[in-house]
């Protein structure tokens, strides 16, 4: 553990978190297993796509959240930019692990029906409404005329080439920022800070732009029939409340190890108020579509909503308004939660599931809805996986946190006003 509040100070990664996060990594490898060799394959690929989506989008979110504190010339986050540059460091993976289970999604084969009640067919574990094979040839029994209007865009090699751009592009500039920080770091002054501000301008607008279109594709087109404009911003607002969350935690937890000492109350004040804003933004994006599909009630939208209205799963859609707004509103809207460490500790917790369940309500319908109506239970299957992703998340964060030479970049032009930063 570290005590000191040096300049130079490295974080290790050892001890009992290092061993947890390797037992949580062997718990989801099990229950995968488990899912497989139980005949829930479509349930494990529809698990494995939430938490591969979910980490990859924490980790999209940490570079944006570098990029916006370099554009934005923030004072206040100088100082504990290491955390969201160790999400950085981990995007690589977090995107080949997402890639991976796509691919293998959208290829795989198995028995299923596509409605319930229906006849059974082949179709891949993931994308199957448009990955059918057959679905564009007219005269097969499977054509469809609404996926082959839609088939320029939704074909397997331009939607793998998009996620493989997309994803690719997010983690080359975060590996940018990263290099830039640490560059700064060895040289001083502000060469490595005007290049950092160079590239975040153009990250943004890139990933501003491609963010909708990411969305679309890893997770809209389960629902093939379906589409919804707002479904790119509803799901950014997701990936941001969830990285704040976690970045907030990372450093609650960071700070009893003993490190980090120089982030203070009011610091963490910011993190809650960045937490609060968007939360609310999330819930205006969320009903936003909502209202405007229920009141225009025209079919080929109300679908995506109709389906989550199903008695079974009913509880899950209130319980997830309940979460992710009435538990930030009422739990960080003042002052003062704000700035009491265990308060912001339990409602980043509350926000992570929040926005798991969040997730869940996106995916889970459009994979495995075909079979029967058990997915509405959450059990054992995801709890185990949800698990196995927490502790690789925890394992390859934290590793790359470690591997900076120091977990304050000593060398940031504001730093020193992040250092005296108080609100």
């Amino acid at each position: 553990m570290s005590t000191h509040n040096s300049f130079d100070e490295q974080f290790e990664f050892t001890g009992k978190v290092k061993t947890y996060s390797l037992a949580a990594i062997a718990v989801g490898v099990i229950t995968i297993l488990a899912g497989f060799l139980t005949g829930a394959g479509e349930r494990t690929f529809a698990n494995l796509l939430l938490m591969g989506y979910y980490f990859a989008c924490v980790c999209m979110a940490g570079v944006f959240f570098c990029a916006l504190q370099y554009v934005a010339q923030a004072g206040w986050s100088a100082s504990l930019i290491r955390v969201p540059q160790a999400f950085a460091k981990t995007l690589p993976f977090a995107a080949t692990l997402l890639l991976v289970i796509i691919l293998c999604g959208l290829y795989f084969t198995h028995k299923t029906t596509l409605e319930p009640g229906g006849e059974e067919v082949v179709a891949p574990y993931l994308y199957k409404l448009w990955a059918l094979a057959g679905v564009t040839t007219p005269g097969n029994p499977h054509f469809d005329p609404i996926i082959t209007g839609k088939s320029v865009f939704l074909n397997r090699p331009f939607f793998i080439t998009r996620l493989i751009v997309f994803m690719g592009s997010y983690a080359i500039f975060g590996w940018l920022l990263v290099k830039y920080s640490e560059g700064e770091d060895e040289l001083g002054g502000m060469f490595y800070y005007r290049k950092s501000f160079t590239i975040s301008c153009l990250f943004l607008v890139i990933f501003g732009f491609t963010t909708p279109i990411f969305a679309f594709d890893a997770i809209m087109s389960l629902e093939a029939h379906w589409f919804s404009t707002m479904f790119g911003w509803y799901n950014f607002a997701a990936m941001w409340v969830s990285c704040l969350a976690i970045i907030t935690l990372t450093i609650i937890w960071l700070r009893t190890q003993g490190y980090m000492q120089w982030i203070s109350q009011d610091h963490l004040h910011n993190l809650g108020q960045l937490m609060f804003g968007f939360s609310i933004f999330w819930t205006y994006v969320w009903f936003a579509q909502f209202l405007l599909i229920y009141y225009a009630n025209i079919p080929e939208e109300t679908v995506y909503f109709v389906r989550r209205w199903e008695p079974e799963f009913k509880p899950w859609f209130w319980l997830n308004i309940v979460i992710n707004f009435l538990a930030p509103l009422l739990v960080i809207m003042s002052r003062d939660s704000k700035r009491k460490t265990n308060i912001l500790a339990i409602t980043c917790g509350i926000l992570i599931v929040g926005h798991w369940l969040d997730y869940f309500m996106m995916i889970m319908p459009g994979t495995v809805r075909a079979t029967s109506h058990w997915y509405t239970e959450i059990s054992v299957l995801e709890i185990g996986i949800f698990v196995g992703f927490v502790g690789l998340f925890i394992f390859t964060t934290l590793n790359a946190l470690s591997k900076f030479k120091s977990i304050i970049p000593k060398k940031h032009p504001f730093l020193q006003e992040s250092l005296h930063h108080h609100i």
